[in-house]
């Protein structure tokens, strides 16, 4: 019994290290990420129960948590989602989690193999996202549903958007980048002062 729980702990570790592995890409792709990536491998091994990591899920109320100001500054979906109310992403964090860092905030919509090819996009289903969180970056996957940010810096990386954008100031708008690596949006993107 008790080399059947270790089996399949560790199964279960090696699945969220794959995916955790996923959430190492930066934010710039010739860069090289592999110490968040090993600082995510790491803090889910030290885990005694892998489904506690917060940040990486495929539950609707975890990833919430997760995207609040007390979240994290790595979020990622292991399988489609859908949320039934808004969706804000708020607080100030930093890349990888070092305050001497950027200001930065991803939300990874994707899985990837070792070699970071992405191997799997997911859709997140929701009425709106609000993003009060500065330079926050979706990658990958689709959004189905509606987007206001109230920050600078957001960011659709090779990500889609079945839905409109408003930013709050033609700032936030100027700040954004939308295209990035195929990234598209198919509602409209406007401003609502």
């Amino acid at each position: 019994m008790k080399f059947v729980k270790v089996v399949t702990f560790a199964a279960a570790l090696l699945a969220t290290g794959g995916v955790l592995s996923a959430c190492g890409a930066d934010k710039d792709t010739n860069s090289s990420s592999a110490s968040s990536s090993t600082a995510a491998s790491t803090e889910a091994s030290s885990t005694v129960e892998v489904t506690s990591t917060a940040s990486v899920s495929n539950d609707a109320s975890v990833l919430e948590k997760a995207l609040s100001a007390d979240g994290n500054w790595i979020v990622a979906a292991t399988a489609d989602v859908t949320f039934d109310k808004d969706l804000t992403v708020a607080g100030e964090f930093h890349d990888k989690g070092d305050a001497s860092a950027d200001i930065y905030r991803k939300f990874a919509l994707y899985s990837q193999d070792a070699d970071r090819n992405v191997t799997a996009e997911y859709t997140v289903t929701v009425p709106k996202i609000v993003v009060e969180s500065e330079n926050f970056n979706i990658v990958h996957g689709t959004v189905k549903g509606d987007i206001e940010v109230k920050a600078n810096g957001f960011v659709l990386n090779g990500a889609k958007v079945e839905g409109n954008i408003t930013f709050d100031k033609q700032e936030y708008k100027d700040s954004a980048k939308l295209e990035e690596d195929g990234a598209s949006v198919s509602g409209d993107v406007t401003v609502a002062e």
